[in-house]
């Protein structure tokens, strides 16, 4: 990663017409851990791996809440994410005190990627290094928004980021069209499921048995729901229905899985002689 004179400033740009400093952030958000967001009709959810870094230490927060009716995700450096989340809540604070009502989660989005635009071109700053999942609801229905340390936004109908966030997206984009009519219930253990594709192992679940649940947050707001992280109870309750869906859930079909096996009589008859093993061909290449 290293562009010797022309990534020591934000403010320098490569003969390709890149700022090496921004992309740098950029990769800092995909060494986080895993975060998912997805939505339907009513509800926005949030799922997100939380992770000690080591055995002696807690595990950090990965759900941030904001509002009655907002709260982010992160993958990156949790102090940026410290920063950035309490210049939300102050604008959320301060937007209500001023009209009585929440504040729109699209306005305040535009706002934020303002604030962290400004760092991308001043000498003095540097980029924050996190990325943001934002879950909303409002008067246009629930919201999953992606920001990320460019200060671009999205405005998604599910997402993924962090470490080895592509294999959520894959299963995210498979079964994009299901979200839409599902019931909260559904879309939590869409999240789950998606959140598990990140994994080599099934660690969803702490290896300590008096804390049965510590490395997957969850939270969801929508209609009539304000945002609400669920504790570990609740955690461990949609954890075990994501894995009784994925077990009653047909697998994929394969040609030879239900055809007999070879030397297998059919209704009484000789056994028929296992087939020849194939035959490799080999090229040579003229010397």
């Amino acid at each position: 990663m290293f562009r010797n004179q022309y990534d020591s400033d934000v403010t320098v740009w490569s003969p390709q017409g890149r700022l090496h400093q921004v992309e740098y952030a950029m990769e800092a958000v995909k060494l986080g851990s895993a975060t998912v967001g997805l939505k339907n009709h009513d509800y926005a959810v949030l799922v997100g791996l939380r992770r000690a870094t080591s055995e002696l230490s807690s595990s950090q927060k990965k759900i941030i809440p904001i509002d009655d009716h907002l709260g982010i995700s992160i993958a990156g450096i949790t102090a940026d994410a410290r920063v950035l989340s309490r210049y939300l809540r102050t604008e959320c604070l301060n937007y209500k005190y001023s009209y009585d009502t929440t504040y729109p989660v699209s306005r305040l989005i535009m706002n934020l990627g303002n604030k962290m635009q400004v760092t991308t071109q001043r000498y003095d700053r540097r980029p924050y290094g996190v990325g943001l999942l934002v879950a909303g609801y409002d008067d246009q229905g629930p919201h999953i928004y992606q920001v990320v340390p460019s200060a671009n936004y999205f405005n998604c109908k599910a997402m993924s980021i962090g470490s080895r966030s592509q294999s959520a997206r894959t299963y995210l984009e498979r079964h994009l069209s299901e979200f839409a009519d599902c019931s909260k219930d559904e879309l939590i253990c869409h999240g789950i499921q998606a959140i598990r594709g990140t994994l080599p192992n099934d660690e969803l679940l702490a290896k300590d048995e008096q804390s049965p649940l510590l490395n997957i947050s969850i939270a969801i707001v929508g209609k009539g729901q304000e945002f609400k992280i669920f504790d570990d109870e609740e955690n461990l309750h949609y954890v075990n229905m994501a894995k009784a869906k994925a077990g009653s859930a047909p697998g994929p079909s394969r040609g030879q899985e239900d055809e007999p096996a070879a030397g297998a009589g059919d209704d009484g008859d000789e056994p028929r002689p296992p087939p020849n093993d194939p035959q490799v061909a080999v090229e040579t290449m003229d010397q």
